[in-house]
């Protein structure tokens, strides 16, 4: 039996609730995707009006669709034989490689880019079909939309300026209506809700690290005067605040629908996928909002900053009222206000120190939290919060179900 990747087993911990956890091959695959991460971060502050959002969101969907395709992978295979366990390393080396042509794949790295990401998918598909009888399954299962996007997204690399920018944001549109497609074509299937929910809990963590790093990587650039390190402070508690919203009101419930879902494939779609690609570039934006609190804390942000900060928060939230209407078809107003309350507040952004700029941000976060924990007492129980356990194969079923056809 593999060892089990980190269990966090504690006295007065909730039973354990049966069902595969996250492999260390997984988590080793994801440390290429945090360098991705902090790349996606370095593009857009370098280039943070808003076509660099733009350009940004279409380069952060095709990586997001390579990591959600090794996920979903993950999800249905035991990853415990030789060829799997190599192929996720190789997988991981290819998505290093790939991050490594982020910050120029609009200019002369941009074949090299789409090169090694179509390299990605075939090996993804390859490994996933290999136990298919037959292979249609390519053109209408979840890894054959590459058939589709794979020749505009090499015809962009080809191209210069506006001519690629246009290919791949048509691909990149595939991408993201593929998931809905499939569902006219194809049988739904199902993942394992442990899992699934947990890979997506995990990228949360992963993008939320990466805005603390930003707020570090500049903290030491400077030297640490009580108004900067009040700014860390500041652009820490709003990290930890989202952290906190996340996982003790968002994530239990994401599980908790993949469990009790009759149609298992479109709360994924919608949790999920599509869900959790709002939460993790809001996130992204948020995180080069932060990195310009910290060298200036008493002065206002400028607009495109101002932009970023406030805006990934709004998204953040609006994405989080999504979630609840998805599930239960149902508005709640202290998530929808409190996303909409961010993008009222942003003109006041320009005008104020950008110390002041972020605590606002977490009274505004804080406030929601604690109108998710009054609604959740009036409906009778104590806040759902997240598990703390991460399990691997040894605590697994191993039973090799084949690919989910209907993602």
């Amino acid at each position: 039996m593999r060892p089990s990747s980190a269990d966090a087993v504690t006295a007065g911990a909730p039973a354990r609730t049966p069902g595969k956890g996250v492999t260390w091959e997984e988590l080793f695959f994801d440390l290429a995707f945090v360098f991705a991460l902090t790349q996606f971060s370095r593009l857009l502050h370098e280039h943070h009006g808003w076509s660099g959002i733009g350009r940004t969101l279409i380069l952060f969907i095709t990586v997001y669709w390579a990591w959600g395709g090794v996920t979903l992978y993950a999800d249905q295979r035991d990853l415990s034989p030789v060829l799997d366990r190599v192929g996720i390393l190789t997988l991981g080396l290819g998505s290093l490689l790939m991050a490594l042509t982020i910050p120029d794949a609009y200019g002369k790295l941009g074949l090299l880019f789409i090169s090694i990401y179509l390299a990605i998918r075939v090996l993804l598909a390859g490994l996933a079909l290999r136990r298919r009888s037959g292979w249609r399954a390519l053109f209408v299962g979840p890894y054959g939309v590459v058939l589709l996007t794979g020749p505009l997204l090499l015809a962009g690399a080809l191209m210069q300026d506006r001519a690629r920018i246009v290919l791949w944001t048509v691909a990149a549109t595939i991408d993201l209506l593929s998931p809905w497609a499939a569902r006219h074509l194809v049988v739904p299937g199902r993942t394992q809700p442990l899992h699934y929910s947990h890979r997506y809990g995990l990228l949360i963590i992963l993008v939320l690290g990466e805005s603390v790093i930003q707020v570090g990587a500049v903290a030491v650039d400077d030297s640490l005067t009580l108004a900067r390190i009040t700014a860390i402070v500041a652009a820490y508690a709003l990290v930890a605040a989202l952290w906190w919203v996340y996982f003790g009101y968002g994530l239990p419930h994401f599980r908790r629908a993949l469990e009790q879902a009759p149609n298992q494939a479109d709360v994924r779609r919608g949790l999920l996928i599509y869900g959790h690609l709002f939460f993790s570039f809001g996130i992204v934006t948020i995180s080069v909002g932060l990195s310009a609190v910290v060298p200036a804390p008493l002065d206002p942000l400028p607009d495109n900053p101002a932009n970023l900060l406030f805006g990934g928060c709004a998204l953040f939230l609006l994405t989080f009222a999504y979630t609840q209407w998805r599930t239960h078809r149902m508005l709640t107003w202290h998530r929808l206000g409190a996303g909409l309350v961010c993008l009222a507040l942003l003109p006041l952004a320009t005008l104020i120190p950008a110390i002041a700029a972020v605590a606002a941000l977490v009274l505004v976060v804080a406030l929601m939290a604690a109108g998710e924990e009054l609604a959740t007492r009036r409906r009778g129980g104590d806040a759902p919060h997240a598990t703390t356990e991460i399990r691997s194969y040894g605590d697994a079923d191993p039973t090799d179900r084949g690919p989910v056809s209907g993602e």
